[in-house]
């Protein structure tokens, strides 16, 4: 989700946020498909550092919601946390393909720092500043 970060945590927040995921599981096995709620479990995964389910999450909101920008950005992050770095590009061209905008955010959002760093981050960079050109 736009906004993640990762930071350290205490250990109260880390009780807290367990806590959180453990409602949030059961929330979603009851209903695979609420939206609301994968999304808050998604970050929640995200913020205590398990990629992998945090991932797993993202590719079902992507599927769930396949026209949405933020769900392929998230889906961008997730593939890059994970060190998957053709398919965060491919699911990042995907969400600048359905309109995700914010140039600013994407530039220094730490969950794509490691996409940044690799040599296909070049082709969206350069398709970002041909974007950003357009828009004003």
């Amino acid at each position: 989700m736009p906004g993640k970060r990762l930071k350290k945590l205490t250990p109260q927040q880390e009780r807290d946020l367990d806590i959180e995921i453990g409602f949030l599981e059961c929330v979603v096995l009851r209903d695979p498909t609420y939206v609301d709620a994968l999304l808050v479990l998604g970050d929640s995964y995200t913020r205590r550092g398990r990629f992998e389910e945090g991932l797993n999450v993202d590719k079902q909101l992507s599927r769930l919601r396949p026209a949405d920008a933020p769900a392929h950005y998230n889906l961008a992050c997730s593939y890059s946390l994970t060190g998957r770095f053709e398919s965060a590009a491919e699911a990042l061209n995907r969400a600048l393909d359905l309109g995700y905008r914010d140039f600013d955010w994407l530039a220094k959002d730490p969950d794509l720092a490691r996409l940044r760093k690799h040599s296909l981050y070049k082709k969206i960079r350069a398709r970002i500043k041909a974007m950003a050109i357009e828009v004003l």
